[in-house]
This record gives C-alpha cells, structure tokens and sequence, in this order.
C-alpha cells in the first residue's frame, strides 16, 4: 500500500487531496501548525495519521521525518501545500511580511523535500507535487511576496525535478488558479470575483476535489514519465489576455 504525506492538510485543497488519495487506497499522514484544524481533518479521514507541525522549522521537520518513518517506513508521495498568503502594496509589504511568506511558501517545501529524499528514493523512488499557484506565472497587483514566492516555488520545482530524477523521484508542481475555498470566498469582493470571471474562458472559480484530482494523478503511477511540469489547473487564466469580457458581451447581444 502505498503512502503519503500532505502539508497544510487540515483544510481546502489538502484536505481534498488527503481524502482523494485514501479514496484510491494510499495511507494518507497530514501535517498542519493548526492543532484544532488537524484535529477537525482528521474526523474526516478515518485511519490518517495528522502531524503538528510548521514545515518552515527545521527542527519540526526532522521531527516529521521520525514520525512519519515510524509510522509508514518509507514514504511514496510529497505534497507540500502548506502556505500562507499575505495580499498588499509593494510600499506596505514590510520585511517581516514578506520574510514570513518566503519561509512557508519556499523554505517549507525546500526543507520538506530535502528531508525526505531518502525515503522517497527507497523502493524505485516516490513523487513529490509542490503547489504553486497563479500568481506565480501571472503578475498582479498587491502579490509581490505572494506571488515571488510561488513562482520561486515553480524554479524550485524544476530544480527538484533536475537532480532528482536519477534517484527515481518525480517532481512536478500544480499551480491552482481561483478555487472556492471558504478562505477565498470570504476575503474575494465581488468586484475580484467578477474581475476572475471575465479572465477565466471556464467562467467559473475552480472546485478543490478539482486540484486534488491533478495533484493526484502527478502522484500516481499514471504519470510515472511526467517529471519538472508545472500543471496549471486555473480554469484557462493563463491561456489567456484580455477580451473575454468584451467577447461574452458581443455575443449576448447577437
């Protein structure tokens, strides 16, 4: 059987990827720094085992890695989701803003990974899928931490991906466009909701078990020959420019 271990897995799309991979069979291990979130995932995944931990501590991460060796023995699939986001002005962006960003978003899956190469590579060699995001591939406005961070993450990826492939390890990243996470629903506007829209050729905010789905087959043997991708699953954002707005309004009047 199979296993493997998501980062920011008490919620959105860690969670619905936690509970896509036990679907298919995988012993599943989540890690979140939330204990009441962890707690809360883990009354939704009967038989996964759930980590406290920050994923941007190096001590919490050898910590990880015994836990997860004792538990498993090995480890097939990586998924590092943890993240956090910090929306602003570049001029209001202060140091500690955006070092607190880079920790998460890049040192977390640096350290994670790193940590684990060992285990992963045992056996043949295991997968691991870093989230990135949209606004890793796409600028936009009030993201300079946000958005570097990810889009570090992509290069990092590719980085991964490079050196260890001769080990058997598959690194490949999904970069998510707007989902329908609680988080996002609550701090979108309306304006920024319809903005994603007119951009979106799907004319729709993407479903969580709909990322889940593409983090989970780049951990499957399904794309056992698929290594250094980053995977956008954003509804066509980055297909892209301007119009769609102006297309839909043409055609509502013909």
């Amino acid at each position: 059987m199979k296993s493997a271990l998501v980062t920011g897995g008490a919620r959105g799309i860690g969670l619905a990827t936690a509970k896509g991979l036990m679907a298919e069979g995988w012993r599943v291990a989540i890690l979140d720094r939330d204990s009441a979130a962890l707690a809360e995932a883990l009354t939704e995944l009967p038989g996964a085992i759930g980590i406290n931990a920050d994923v941007s501590s190096p001590k919490d991460v050898d910590r990880v890695v015994a836990e997860v060796t004792e538990a498993f023995g090995g480890l097939d699939g990586l998924v590092n989701n943890a993240g956090v986001a910090d929306f602003g002005p570049i001029r209001e962006t202060t140091y500690e803003r955006w070092q607190r960003v880079m920790r998460t978003n890049l040192d977390g899956p640096f350290l994670m990974t790193q940590a684990f190469t060992d285990l992963l590579a045992a056996d043949g060699g295991g997968a691991v899928v870093n989230i990135t995001s949209i606004s890793g591939l796409r600028a936009s406005t009030l993201r300079v931490a946000y958005g570097t961070s990810k889009a570090a993450l992509a290069q990092l990826t590719l980085q991964q991906a490079a050196e260890l492939g001769e080990l058997g390890i598959r690194v490949n990243a999904v970069a998510p466009g707007p989902v329908a996470t609680k988080l996002a629903m609550a701090v979108h506007s309306p304006v920024i909701i319809a903005a994603y829209h007119d951009a979106l050729p799907l004319n729709r905010y993407g479903k969580e078990e709909e990322i889940a789905a593409a983090i989970n087959f780049l951990l499957s043997d399904k794309a056992s020959f698929i290594t250094g991708q980053i995977l956008a699953a954003d509804g066509g954002f980055q297909a892209v420019g301007i119009g769609l707005r102006a297309l839909r309004e043409a055609a509502d009047t013909n």
